[in-house]
C-alpha cells in the first residue's frame, strides 16, 4: 500500500515531529518507509534514516507500507504528517 502526503508540521520531519513519526510507525506490524514522491524511501523505524530525509513543511511524501497493519499505518502515519505541531486540526 502506498500514500503520497503533505508534511504540515514546521519543523517537518524533523525533531519532535519525527520522534512522534517514528515512535508510531514502530506501534504497528508492518514494514513502513517514508521517502520523496520520486526518490528513495528509508526505514520509518529509524529516526537517523528519517531525518535524513530532510524532509520539510509543504513536501510530500510517499509512504509505503507492507504486512498486516500496513493500512491502520498508513493512516496513523498520515494524521502524525498532517497535523500541526503541538495540536490538532480542526476537527
Amino acid at each position: 500500500m502506498e500514500r503520497v502526503v503533505e508534511i504540515v508540521p514546521e519543523a517537518g520531519l524533523h525533531a519532535r515531529p519525527a520522534a512522534t513519526f517514528v515512535e508510531t510507525a514502530n506501534e504497528y506490524d508492518a514494514e513502513i518507509t517514508v521517502g520523496p514522491v520520486n526518490g528513495e524511501g528509508v526505514s520509518a523505524s529509524s529516526m537517523i534514516a528519517v531525518t535524513s530525509l530532510g524532509a520539510k513543511h509543504g513536501d510530500e511524501v510517499r509512504l509505503s507500507a507492507e504486512g498486516e497493519d500496513a493500512e491502520a499505518a498508513l493512516d496513523a502515519l498520515e494524521t502524525v504528517l498532517s497535523t500541526p505541531e503541538g495540536g490538532e486540526e480542526g476537527q
